[in-house]
Parts: C-alpha cells; sequence; structure tokens
C-alpha cells in the first residue's frame, strides 16, 4: 500500500531518494558488488535512523503538548 504524498513534496523526495537508493543496492548486489553495497546499506540504515528519531521527536511533541491542555483544563480533552 503505497501512501499519497501530493500535499508533502518533502516525503515524495525522501520516497523517491530512498526508492532510487534500494535499487542501486539490489543491482548492486545481483552484481556480487559487496563494497558499494555495504556503503549503500550504511547511508540507507542512517537515513532510517534519522527519520526515525524526527518521528519520535514529533510525537514526543504532540504528547506533551496535548498534556499540557488537558492539566490546564482540568482533565477535560480540547
Amino acid at each position: 500500500m503505497k501512501g499519497n504524498f501530493t500535499s508533502y513534496p518533502q516525503l515524495e523526495y525522501a520516497r523517491a531518494l530512498f526508492g532510487s537508493s534500494v535499487a542501486r543496492f539490489r543491482a548492486a548486489r545481483s552484481q556480487r558488488d559487496r563494497g558499494a553495497s555495504a556503503i549503500e546499506l550504511a547511508i540507507i540504515t542512517a537515513i532510517v535512523v534519522g527519520l526515525a528519531a524526527a518521528v519520535l521527536i514529533v510525537v514526543t511533541n504532540i504528547v506533551n503538548n496535548r498534556t499540557a491542555q488537558i492539566n490546564t483544563n482540568n482533565g477535560q480533552i480540547p
């Protein structure tokens, strides 16, 4: 299932970049070019870790903001 990121061009760009990296990784692996695939795998892993960290920060901020709103509204969800 592919997402529809038309309202977020940055996500569409990241998805295209990730897809091309995976395609190059698969091509290098099929040719037994182990050095290139190891470097590309390290780059892909770094990108995925960075994206996961960004998502973690965003979710943490949302939860903290909602917690503050609930505390200021005497336990009622705004």
